[in-house]
This record gives structure tokens, C-alpha cells and sequence, in this order.
């Protein structure tokens, strides 16, 4: 298939998937062969022959129906075998606390919030201490003007309700952005990727303190490509390990793991293709201390969404 037939139906595909009904198994694979016969794509779309730093990925198990539309996951550091999940747009405002072969081990409700359309989750330092944040950035048409972004103490898995969350309003400074993708640094720093919907993926960061009584202007800090890429590899969601030296980025097909240093993102090695998986479709990621990487997908054509993980080298200091 020559390279601008791949492009275009791949772009079909994954648009289907996207914002059509649930799609069966067989349209998900046709999107990563598609992928594949593309080459190795970075985020920008281009090939690469650098050999990626990560081993082939693997299921660990699946997500049971209660969350179907999995979007976000955040390793916890605190309890060594929870990973907190919820889902999208329209769901309850709940973190679910999971196993890693996809057992519920509880369901806290975020007190005060509201699930517009809730995209990514992610663990860091607040005045409470360590906290989840949350963002409900999640924006197809790119029409609001405004994203929220929740904060609340890491709960315990055993806990039915959170404190009341802290609500920060956050606009782009070029216009509204879809964003699927957040993480936080241990400055306390809370970054958004966008989805490259309609221009290159770029990198926004919020200003430290959060402002509470006003929507906190975001800085783009970074371009991750140089143009709007192919729908297969539109941003589904990042992880920071707990140090802020390492970034994980995924899409629906791929991971690409950066080395994040005074603000600047510098790839490292390839990116890591994710065909094996055969995820319905790949939404969530997060990266632990030792390069453990975590992923989970939603459900699509009745096909359960799997939690995955794969062992990447991190370069030392």
C-alpha cells in the first residue's frame, strides 16, 4: 500500500473509532497493520531505525465492565499494588482503585466534582502532600474556552468519598485544545499534551502556585511534532516518573519515552510499537520509579480493555 493510502485510510479508521459507535476487534487491528506498514512511527509520524528502550509489552489482565471507558491510570507510589482509573466523559466522578490483572479493590467518589469530560490522571506533590490531579480537558471540538483541572489527597483504595476537590480553571493561550494526556512534575507543575487534533502535539504548563479565584493562563513550552499527525498516532495519554526526569507519551498504536530536562523533551531511542497488545483502544499510560510502564485501554466492540506493561531502561544521572 503506497504511504498516502496508508495515511488516508488509517485516518478513516481511527476516526471511526474515535467518535463512531464501538467498533468490532477486527477495524482496531486493521488501524495497527496500517500503523505498521507506515513504519515505526514517532509521534510526528516519520520512521525510525533507533532501537527503542523499552521490552515488548505484555497483557497483565483485563478491566471488568464497571470501567469500560478507561481513560486515564496513575500508579500509585503509595500502595504497591494499586493503579487508580476512571472513566470518560459523562461517567460518575469516581477513581477506581485496581489490580493489576484488572480486579476492583475499591471506588472513592471525588466530592465536589463533576465529569465533563474527564481525560487523564495523575499523581504529585500538593500542600496536602501527595495528591491526585485530574483532568476533565477532554474538548473533540475544541470549543471550550476553559479546561478544569481537579486536586485531591491520594486517597486510601478503601475509602467511599475524597474531601471536597480543589478546582483550578486553566485556559490555552493559542485557543482551545483537545488534551487527553497530563502529568505532573515534584516542582508541583502540571503539564497537558495535546491530542494533535488539528496542529503538531504540543506541551502546555500551568504556572506554580495554581490560582484558585481566576483561569490560570497554560505556557506551550513544547512542539512534539512539526504537524498535526495521523489520526493512529493522536495522544491518548502520558505518565512522569515520580523524580520529573522521564516522560511517557502513548497514542493509539505507539509509546515514545522522553528525558525531561529543564523544560526541554529530548526523545530516547524509538518509539515502542504496541500491535502485540491488540488494545481496542490504547488510552492510558503512567511510568513507575524503576521504568515500569503501565497501560490500559478501553473497551470497544465488546472486546474488554486490557491492563499491559512493559520494563523501559532509564538513563541514569
Amino acid at each position: 500500500m503506497a504511504g498516502a493510502d496508508v495515511r488516508s485510510e488509517s485516518r478513516r479508521v481511527v476516526n471511526d473509532v474515535d467518535h463512531g459507535p464501538a467498533r468490532a476487534l477486527a477495524c482496531v487491528v486493521a488501524v495497527l497493520l496500517l500503523a505498521l506498514l507506515a513504519g515505526c512511527a514517532a509521534p510526528d509520524g516519520s520512521a525510525s531505525s533507533v532501537v527503542p528502550p523499552c521490552a515488548q509489552p505484555e497483557r497483565l489482565g483485563v478491566l471488568p465492565p464497571e470501567l469500560a471507558e478507561a481513560s486515564g491510570l496513575a500508579a500509585s507510589r503509595r500502595h504497591a499494588r494499586v493503579l487508580w482509573l476512571h472513566n470518560d466523559s459523562g461517567a460518575e466522578p469516581e477513581l477506581f482503585a485496581v489490580d493489576a490483572a484488572g480486579e476492583i479493590l475499591g471506588r472513592v467518589r471525588v466530592t465536589g466534582a463533576e465529569n465533563v469530560d474527564w481525560e487523564d490522571v495523575a499523581l504529585g506533590p500538593c500542600p496536602a502532600g501527595e495528591c491526585i490531579y485530574i483532568a476533565d480537558t477532554g474538548d473533540n471540538g475544541e470549543r471550550r474556552e476553559a479546561v478544569t483541572l481537579y486536586r485531591v489527597p491520594e486517597p486510601e483504595p478503601t475509602d467511599t468519598a475524597t474531601p471536597a476537590a480543589e478546582r483550578f480553571r486553566l485556559r490555552y493561550p493559542d485557543g482551545p485544545r483537545d488534551a487527553e494526556a497530563l502529568f505532573v512534575t515534584p516542582d508541583a507543575r502540571v503539564y497537558l499534551v495535546s491530542k494533535g487534533r488539528t496542529g503538531p502535539v504540543a506541551v502546555y504548563r500551568a504556572p506554580t502556585p495554581l490560582p484558585a479565584d481566576t483561569a490560570a493562563l497554560l505556557e506551550r513550552v513544547a512542539e512534539l511534532t512539526d504537524h498535526a499527525p495521523l489520526g493512529v498516532l493522536y495522544v491518548t495519554g502520558a505518565g512522569a516518573t515520580p523524580d520529573g526526569r522521564h516522560v511517557v507519551i502513548r497514542t493509539y498504536v505507539n509509546l515514545q519515552l522522553y528525558r525531561l530536562e529543564d523544560g526541554a523533551f529530548t526523545a530516547i531511542g524509538a518509539p515502542v510499537a504496541l500491535d502485540a497488545l491488540a488494545e481496542p483502544q490504547g488510552e492510558a499510560v503512567d511510568i513507575r520509579a524503576d521504568g515500569t510502564v503501565l497501560l490500559a485501554s478501553e473497551e470497544r466492540g465488546g472486546e474488554a480493555g486490557p491492563i499491559s506493561r512493559l520494563a523501559c531502561a532509564l538513563e541514569a544521572e
